[in-house]
């Protein structure tokens, strides 16, 4: 059974008498922390050793021996496959064919999409397989609110939209950032954009916002350095692209108010999350260049290129420079 997106969360508080869970997709870090909450959802916080087993792909043959044992201390075991591929679907089968009420979890990062795995748990009686992509827009939201919450933690408007577009991507990654953030606040505080900034944002994401806005701006000479400089800095060819998509949607919006008849700095005042005052000059010049349809069909190729990125084998570097060094170049012609 492939299992909807808004059951997964009930299913991982109580996975009934489900026998294996798949567990795919490009986020290794959701990937990880739901298997995570499976196995202690089965085994306990402290993971009793007796009840818990981890497997590699090289002793997989061992599968169906394991899903039969019983725990010496007594209750539903689990076994956890972390490197899970096609080639373990022989294994899994036959484990699945035989008896026993353990509880399979597997972890397949980066699974095919014609996946034999896959396509094995979705038919198996008992087998259920979770997709596991990068969370963005209100499931994100509500991430970044629940984990503050649980420190005790506020988040204000502006603060969570900035967050939202800083940090979509992996699971993982993110929430050590609002770990961070959590930190730096302290019990009974407020997030708000200001310290979201000071907290969360680093080098590569500053850089990436200097690509960005100049590329928008026109400057291509300045598009370069700041794009070689987030690479070099370790930012993610998806997480640049995700930031110009964002950056363009907001100047798309921007643009609208000003056809509507308001004044560039109306405008400038509209934006959500709000403009750093030092990124407004690059800011204004955009939209005076950039008419509405044009930045509506930027947004499309920029989200183009992004699912691009995604592909398995696919070059995701030569993409994403592609793709922001042409945003620059369609803004210098305009210039013109």
């Amino acid at each position: 059974m492939k299992l909807e997106p808004r059951r997964v969360e009930a299913f991982l508080n109580d996975p009934g008498t489900a026998r294996a869970v798949l567990l795919y997709g490009d986020d290794a870090g959701l990937i990880t922390d739901r298997a995570m909450r499976l196995v202690r959802r089965i085994a306990g916080d402290r993971a009793d050793p007796f009840r818990a087993v981890e497997l590699t792909r090289d002793v997989i043959t061992l599968l169906s021996e394991e899903m039969t044992a019983l725990s010496l201390t007594g209750g539903r075991r689990v076994i956890r496959v972390r490197d899970a591929s096609d080639g373990c679907t022989a294994d899994v089968e036959k484990a699945l064919a035989g008896p026993g009420d353990a509880l399979l979890v597997l972890e397949a990062h980066g699974l095919p999409t014609r996946s034999r795995l896959r396509t094995a748990l979705e038919k198996a009686a008992g087998g259920v397989a979770i997709g596991c992509y990068a969370m963005e827009g209100g499931g994100l939201g509500r991430e970044l609110r629940d984990r503050l919450r649980e420190r005790g933690v506020g988040l204000d408007p502006a603060a969570q939209a900035w967050l939202e577009m800083r940090l979509s991507g992996d699971l993982a990654a993110a929430r050590g950032e609002i770990e961070k953030l959590a930190l730096y606040i302290g019990p009974n505080g407020i997030a708000d954009l200001e310290a979201a900034r000071v907290c969360v944002g680093d080098l590569a994401s500053v850089s990436i916002e200097d690509a960005v806005f100049a590329a928008t701006a026109g400057d291509v000479t300045r598009t370069d350095r700041a794009l070689a400089l987030a690479m070099a800095e370790g930012a993610a060819p998806v997480a640049v692209l995700r930031v110009a998509l964002g950056h363009i949607q907001r100047l798309h919006r921007a643009r609208l108010v000003v056809d509507a008849g308001a004044g560039p700095s109306e405008a400038v005042r509209s934006v959500r999350p709000p403009l750093f005052f030092r990124r407004e000059p690059d800011f204004v010049k955009a939209l005076r260049l950039w008419p509405a349809p044009r930045l509506a069909a930027a947004a499309a190729a920029v989200w183009r290129d992004e699912s691009a990125c995604k592909r398995t084998g696919a070059p995701a570097d030569s993409i994403c420079r592609r793709a922001i060094l042409t945003l620059a170049l369609r803004a210098a012609a305009l210039t013109a």
